[in-house]
Parts: C-alpha cells; sequence; structure tokens
C-alpha cells in the first residue's frame, strides 16, 4: 500500500479493502438488464490536484447557458505547473446536451405549481451558476456506453436522468442548508437564510416528488428501482453523519459508508441508470455503476480537502465547515494516528471552546492531507481505468479526463 507514512490506519484501510469488509452489496432486480451491484472500497492511496475548469456565465441570472470559459485554478497546496492539455474538452463535447437543462428543470417545476412562493425557493440553486457535474458525467456515460453499442446518439430518457440527477442534488442542498444551518452556499446567502426553514424543507421534498414524477414517466422497473435507492442511501448516509464510532477503525469504515451514500451513490446510480437504458449487458451496467462509485468518492474525499486547504472565497462556504459541525473528515481521521488527542475531540464533536482551531492545526501538522489526496487518486485511477475498457470514443476519453479532473478541481 502506498498509503504515505506507512502506519496502522493505512494498514487497516488496505485490509479493510483488500478482504471485502467493506461491502454493501445491493438489491437484485428482476430483470437481466440489472445486476447485484456491490459497494467494495478499493484499495487506497492517491494524489490531490486541482480544477482547471470553472464555469463563468456570461447571460443573466437565470440563464442556464453552461459557456465555455475555463480560468486555470492557482492553488497553492499543489507544486506549481499546468495542467495538461487535453486533446478533448468534456465540457465541449456535452455543451449541446446541458446548455438548457437548467432551463428545462425549472419549467418542470414551475409547471406543477400552484403556490406562489414554492418557485422562488425550489429554483434557488437551479440558476445556471452550478456545475452540472452530475448530469455531466451522466450523459458522458450515455453517450460513452451508446457509443460502445453502436449508437451516436443520446435518448430523451437518459437526458431526463441527467436532469433527475442535478434535481436529486439540488433537493439534497436545501434539506443539508437546514440541518447544518449554513450562511453561505455558492458565493450567496444559503436558501435557510432567506427562507423559513419548513418552506425550504418542503421545497426540497416537492423538488424530489417532480424528480419521481419524470422518473415514472421512463417506464423502466429497473431504472426506477436504481434512482430510488440514491434517496434511501441519502437518508441513510445523513442518519450516519449524525452518529460516530468509539475506535478509529470503525469510524473510517463508518465515514467511508456514509460518503458513498451521501455523495457516490447519486453519480453511481445514475450512470447506471443510463446504461440500464442502454440496453447492455450486466458486465457494462456494473463497469458504469463503478466508474461512477469511485469518481464519487474521490469528489468528496477532495472536497473534504478543500475545506482545510482552500480560501472561502475559492469554494463559496467557509472554511473547517466539517470541524464546526462536529464532522471528523479522512483528513482528521488520518491525523488520529499520529496525534491521537484528536481522537477525544471527535467524540466531544469538537464543541469544547478551541476544539476547532486545535484540530485544524494538527491536520495540517500531521499527514492527513496528504494521505486523504493519496486516497482520492487511488478511487480516480480506478475509474479511469474501467473506462479505458469501452470502446474508444470520445466520450470514453472524456469520462477519463473527468475523472482526472475530480482531483484537479478547484471547487
Amino acid at each position: 500500500m502506498a498509503c504515505v507514512g506507512s502506519n496502522r490506519l493505512c494498514a487497516y484501510v488496505e485490509k479493510l479493502c483488500r478482504f471485502g469488509h467493506f461491502t454493501q452489496l445491493r438489491k437484485k432486480v428482476s430483470t437481466t438488464t440489472c445486476v447485484k451491484s456491490r459497494l467494495v472500497a478499493s484499495q487506497m492511496n492517491g494524489v490531490f490536484f486541482q480544477h482547471s475548469c470553472i464555469f463563468q456565465n456570461k447571460t443573466n441570472k437565470y440563464s442556464s447557458k453552461i459557456p465555455l470559459a475555463r480560468t486555470t485554478s492557482t492553488m497553492q497546496t499543489q507544486m506549481p505547473g499546468s495542467l495538461p492539455d487535453y486533446q478533448i474538452d468534456p465540457y465541449r463535447l456535452v455543451e449541446d446536451d446541458l446548455k438548457d437543462i437548467f432551463d428545462d428543470i425549472r419549467l418542470e417545476l414551475i409547471n406543477n405549481i400552484s403556490q406562489e412562493e414554492l418557485q422562488p425557493i425550489s429554483t434557488y440553486y437551479l440558476d445556471g451558476q452550478g456545475k452540472a457535474v452530475r448530469p455531466m458525467f451522466t450523459i458522458l456515460m450515455a453517450r460513452a456506453i451508446n457509443y460502445h453499442k453502436g449508437r451516436n446518439v443520446l435518448s430523451h430518457s437518459q437526458r431526463q436522468i441527467a436532469m433527475i440527477s442535478e434535481m436529486i442534488h439540488t433537493a439534497s442542498l436545501l434539506h443539508d442548508d437546514v440541518i447544518d444551518q449554513s450562511d453561505i452556499r455558492r458565493g450567496k446567502p444559503s436558501v435557510n437564510v432567506v427562507w423559513n426553514h419548513n418552506k425550504v424543507v418542503m421545497a426540497g421534498d416537492y423538488i424530489l416528488a417532480i424528480a419521481c414524477t419524470m422518473l415514472s414517466r421512463i417506464q423502466n422497473n429497473d431504472v426506477t428501482i436504481t434512482i430510488s435507492q440514491i434517496i434511501s442511501d441519502l437518508v441513510q448516509g445523513e442518519f450516519m453523519q449524525l452518529g460516530s464510532r468509539e475506535t478509529e477503525n470503525e469510524r473510517f469504515a463508518h465515514y467511508l459508508t456514509k460518503t458513498y451514500r451521501k455523495t457516490a451513490s447519486l453519480i453511481a446510480n445514475c450512470v447506471k441508470a443510463v446504461a440500464i437504458l442502454s440496453e447492455v449487458d450486466d458486465h457494462m451496467i456494473e463497469m458504469a455503476f463503478q466508474y461512477g462509485r469511485n469518481v464519487g468518492l474521490a469528489f468528496q474525499l477532495v472536497d473534504d480537502l478543500l475545506d482545510f486547504v482552500a480560501s472561502s472565497e475559492a469554494i463559496g462556504k467557509p472554511t473547517a465547515a466539517d470541524l464546526k459541525l462536529g464532522l471528523a473528515t479522512a483528513p482528521v481521521l488520518f491525523a488520529c494516528e499520529r496525534y491521537p488527542e484528536l481522537n477525544a475531540m471527535i467524540m466531544r464533536r469538537f464543541q469544547e471552546p478551541g476544539d476547532v482551531e486545535k484540530a485544524f492545526d494538527l491536520v495540517h501538522k500531521s499527514n492527513g492531507l496528504e494521505q486523504t489526496r493519496f486516497l482520492a487518486k487511488k478511487h480516480c485511477a480506478e475509474a479511469s481505468k474501467i473506462a479505458q475498457s469501452f470502446i474508444k470514443s470520445p466520450y470514453q476519453k472524456a469520462l477519463i479526463i473527468m475523472a482526472d479532473l475530480v482531483i484537479n478541481r478547484m471547487k
């Protein structure tokens, strides 16, 4: 195992993954197009890098167009140097598929609204300012697998899954902002600051209800079961986040499972759903799922890392936010090996005066950030390896590049 500092926790994580102790079996559905997917933690090491793609909206506040202007991050936590000169721009590749996606989602929501105040709340984060990461992964996977099957067209149902992915994500943001009592998101006041908490929760529920309506129109039982699993995972992941574990070994397994359920399940099951709609075999469906699982885990690991190394302006929300919420993420859990005094802080959820500041400092003094980078990189390497097994196409190449950009992301 290539974990930095080769310590007991690294050895435990490797053993945990190698022997499949971190496994979540998924229910087998009735038809042959859907398979038993399992969540197995991969061997863990990796590298952190910066996001080179920042969307710049040149139209009005509510435009859903996603222009191609980019800027390269200058994150100082990495060694200096430019990112690779990719021959394929994933953003340009699916620009036509994505350019109206926020407009279309808002239209779905507005068409069903009879309560006037519900519209601004439910569409607050659907203003075209998001990166549309989940729809992008979904559409790229759909097109890559369609190409694998000899088709070069995105079906209406597959694009609907991409829309649903963003709707589920947005609903989870509304719920999270109420639970976490956030003040800022994406550089503007959080939705719970602008509106009553009860109304925000109900608006999140409304978005999920409309997403379910759209899902029912697809009329595919396997896809319905797959997407429904995301909601179950989100709820269970949130419950897991409210609890903690006594020993560091239990904590890491708990953290990984929670991370899958709260973040990776959405990407994994959406790319699995579009694979099912492509009518490919069980093996290809499983490969799509595993790609999404790995990039999803890496995405959250980098997010947890950025909470310690990025500025508030860069990530659009306060730094050390997880510590202030009482959450011990990967950097803290890795740091516990060198600084055991963190264990007591974790158990009291960093509630005593000075806990947050001291924990933040100890993480930076430890190898926790470096080990988290290695862990994230391993998952992206696994995702890239899976994408390389698909028939070569611009979309297959874009999936490989997107795995790279997950690690290189700025925000």
